[in-house]
């Protein structure tokens, strides 16, 4: 890898709290092979926007909040988009980082083939990996895409026991379905590497987007999930020991 290698940005976010432990430098790179419903981000889709920028310029940027990513534990979080459609663009800002003794998080959904993904996921510290849902027939309707990719890529990850936070949305009448959950539940219990779990609950924050790319929000009938329910869940995870975020 060299300087050469450029890639696109969709924009940063300086001090996250969320993506990653510790204050993280977010950095949104353009381009996403999926269509999530419940995308709030569909701006970044396109691999052709943002601004161009090279892995060295995108390390400088994070560099300016060095002082306050090491001493919260924190770093870089590569996020989007999605990070894997850049696989060299991505792989390089990773290196440059870690010549700088910066950590570097991966937020992903894991889509890409397998043999050309597989050093980001090698060299990444942590990945946070979006499950969609763990339903192999609503995948395809709810992300545009087949479940098989991202669960490959999860047990390679497992594989290689490589430190992992899992997120996923609670969409009403999509992502809420008590046997799928419980068949999240189970697939959870199967990482020996997972550190935390994040329940999301479905937001419409990104609905504007959605209208000004010229796009039909499908969800726009779609309640916001029931605080009561989400307790519950997180209540039933926690009891099998899965490691909550809030906790």
């Amino acid at each position: 890898m060299n300087d050469a290698v450029l890639g696109r940005v969709h924009s940063f976010e300086s001090c996250g709290m969320v993506d990653g432990p510790g204050i993280r430098f977010v950095v949104f790179l353009q381009g996403c092979p999926l269509r999530c419903l419940f995308c709030h981000n569909p701006d970044s889709w396109k691999g052709s926007g943002g601004q161009q920028m090279s892995a060295i310029d995108v390390v400088n940027e994070a560099g300016k909040y060095k002082t306050w990513m090491q001493t919260s534990g924190g770093g870089i979080t590569l996020s989007g988009g999605e990070p894997l459609a850049q696989v060299d663009f991505t792989l390089d800002i990773i290196r440059k980082a870690h010549r700088k003794n910066i950590h570097v998080a991966l937020d992903t959904s894991g889509y890409g083939k397998l043999e050309r993904i597989r050093p980001c996921l090698d060299e990444a510290d942590l990945i946070l990996l979006d499950i969609k849902t763990v339903n192999p027939f609503l995948h395809k309707s709810l992300t545009g895409v087949d479940a098989s990719t991202p669960r490959e890529t999860l047990e390679y990850l497992k594989k290689i026991g490589k430190p992992l936070w899992i997120r996923h949305v609670l969409v009403p009448g999509l992502t809420d379905k008590p046997s799928d959950l419980e068949d999240l539940l189970q697939l959870l219990k199967t990482l020996p590497d997972l550190k935390r779990f994040d329940l999301l609950p479905f937001h419409k924050m990104g609905e504007e987007k959605w209208e000004s790319e010229g796009l039909e929000y499908k969800l726009k009938e779609t309640p916001a999930p029931n605080p009561d329910f989400i307790e519950a869940v997180k209540v039933r995870f926690r009891q099998e020991g899965i490691p909550m975020g809030e906790d």
